[in-house]
């Protein structure tokens, strides 16, 4: 999907605070409307006024703001990795999702509950990272085996194959430990386990994460144009997939760690802030960053509200949009090189 519309820089910055004005509704509807409907009044005074004497105030304070922060953080992250993804290995089905790292990160998860089920939450993080760059390995060394190289329908069903691998194998292992319901929640994807130290992890994380992703953003750009014109204008292609890498990891670990495999949403959001604001990653990045928040703060939304007063997975909400929208990219897309 390519950008078919050229803005100023002031464009751009008011397209980006009227994202930035979205979600903060966005976060207020999902923290007012649940089981219980809790007036917009209440919610101000709960967040500003908090009074310990007040039962609603504590449902706010306690459930229902760490999770839609948690949602907007999540869904922030999941969407920068798919555009650094994306960028470098300029693949349009590029994902963390359709690459198979959420699944191995959900695929380490499940280790570490099986054989370490006292495992802190800073080794929950960790094996989450470990998992992802496992996936990434395998995805491209899967990925190359093919004689004519790697394509961007090759590499999506090389994460395809290894994600349903890997997602095989954890059902087993959970099947075998009896973690049927844990891993329930971490495949579907949901963000009803959330707490403030949820907050604090992905807080975090995307300290780092992010401001790597930023820090090479023009760098991703460069990139994108094919890795002959970077090397010709001296960039080190090497260090900065590393470093994108790096980012993609802490991102996506994190993410997956608090929220679960959520898919698509990596896949979605780069291709919209690339329509709307360009080609330029030092734009794609930040506007990245707001609209994959407000797509999950409000699939989460749509998630409780769908089946009320039963919870739906978000990641099902998510992916009824991704699935058709990666159908219509593989066709676009073809067998073309990447």
């Amino acid at each position: 999907m390519r950008s078919f519309i050229h803005h100023s820089n002031t464009t751009k910055i008011i397209i980006n605070m009227l994202t930035l004005i979205a979600l903060i509704f966005s976060v207020g509807l999902s923290v007012s409307y649940g089981t219980t409907n809790i007036d917009f009044k209440t919610v101000w005074q709960a967040v500003f006024q908090f009074d310990p004497e007040v039962t609603s105030h504590h449902v706010i304070q306690e459930l229902r703001l760490p999770r839609a922060v948690s949602a907007a953080f999540v869904g922030a992250f999941l969407a920068v990795s798919g555009a650094i993804m994306q960028g470098m290995t300029r693949n349009p089905l590029a994902s963390p999702s359709i690459m198979g790292v959420t699944d191995g990160a959900a695929f380490a998860l499940v280790l570490m509950m099986a054989f370490v089920p006292g495992v802190t939450g800073a080794g929950m993080i960790g094996s989450s990272f470990i998992g992802a760059g496992l996936a990434v390995a395998l995805v491209f060394m899967v990925g190359s085996l093919s004689a004519s190289g790697l394509t961007p329908v090759k590499l999506a069903l090389a994460g395809v194959a290894i994600g349903t691998m890997l997602r095989s194998i954890s059902s087993i292992i959970s099947l075998h430990f009896n973690l049927e319901k844990e891993m329930g929640f971490w495949l579907a994807g949901g963000l009803d386990g959330t707490s403030w130290n949820s907050v604090q992890i992905l807080v975090i994380a995307g300290g780092i994460g992010l401001l790597v992703a930023l820090s090479i953003a023009k760098s991703i750009t460069v990139l994108s144009l094919g890795e002959d014109i970077a090397t010709g204008l001296g960039q080190n292609n090497m260090l900065i997939k590393v470093l994108g890498i790096v980012s993609i990891l802490i991102l996506t670990g994190a993410a997956v760690a608090v929220a679960g495999a959520v898919g698509f949403v990596g896949l979605i959001v780069p291709h919209i802030a690339r329509f709307i604001i360009g080609t330029d990653y030092r734009w794609i990045i930040p506007t990245s960053i707001l609209f994959g928040a407000l797509l999950l703060v409000l699939s989460d939304l749509v998630s409780r509200l769908v089946n009320a007063p039963f919870e739906t997975p978000v990641g099902a909400i998510t992916s009824l949009i991704g699935v058709p929208f990666f159908l219509y990219l593989a066709r676009g897309s073809g067998g073309g090189k990447s």
